[in-house]
Parts: C-alpha cells; structure tokens; sequence
C-alpha cells in the first residue's frame, strides 16, 4: 500500500495543472502515511522540484532516497546521500539534505548534489528500471 501511494504522489506531482491543486492533492496524500515514510516522500518530491527547476534539461520523474544507502533521519529531517533520480531513462546519484516543519509538509531547509551517471550495466544490481 505504502509503494504504491508513493507512486501515486510522484505522478501527482508531475501532472497536476495548478501550483495550488499539486499543493493540496500531495498534502492530502502524504497525510495518510506514517511520519517517517511522509518525511522521505515530502522531501522526494522536493528533490524532483528543485532538480527541475536548477537543470531544466532533466525533467526528472523518479527519486529514490535509498539506493546507494539508507538515509540518515532525525526527527524532521533527512540526510539521504545515497539517493538516485531518473531523468529521461537515465539515473543519476543525488545527495539531499531536508528538513522539513513539524507536519513534515512544509520544507523548511532543502539542499542537494546531483552526482554521476549511474551505468545501465548497474542498474539491476540496484533494482533500477528505465
């Protein structure tokens, strides 16, 4: 259920034609998840946003915080910096650190470092698809 929720606020938040209807669509379904599982995916989806926004020729649609590692949470904020996104059937390593206010709806703080190409010869062994 949680995988699959997940996927939904992705494609919520690349397919929703309002600032404001994006907003209150992906609030409305980060609510129903556990605290920790809300963190990391409010954070994914600004991560997708300020990716988008700094390298308008990504356009990326996928994030994962946990690929090369698990991320490190305290309390409202995240430290993932062995995270992926996927960028036109590419991934790419990615490094954020988040912190969010105490509903870990609103980003309060939001860093990141886009790294290397991960190779296609890699993908399987990390569980990535095109």
């Amino acid at each position: 259920m949680k995988k699959r929720l997940a996927a939904v606020l992705l494609i919520l938040a690349g397919s929703c034609h309002s600032a404001y209807a994006e907003s209150k669509r992906i609030d409305n379904e980060l609510e129903r998840l556990d605290p920790e599982e809300r963190l990391e995916q409010r954070c994914d989806i600004e991560a997708l946003s300020r990716i988008d926004a700094a390298r308008k020729d990504m356009s990326p649609d996928k994030v994962i915080a946990y690929t090369f590692g698990a991320p490190k949470v305290k309390g409202t904020m995240i430290d993932a910096k062995g995270a992926v996104f996927r960028s036109h059937e590419h991934w790419y390593r990615l490094s954020y650190h988040c912190e969010t206010d105490p509903t870990e709806l609103n980003v309060k703080k939001f860093s990141f470092k886009i790294g290397a190409e991960v190779p296609r010869s890699k993908w399987e062994h990390y569980y990535l698809y095109p």
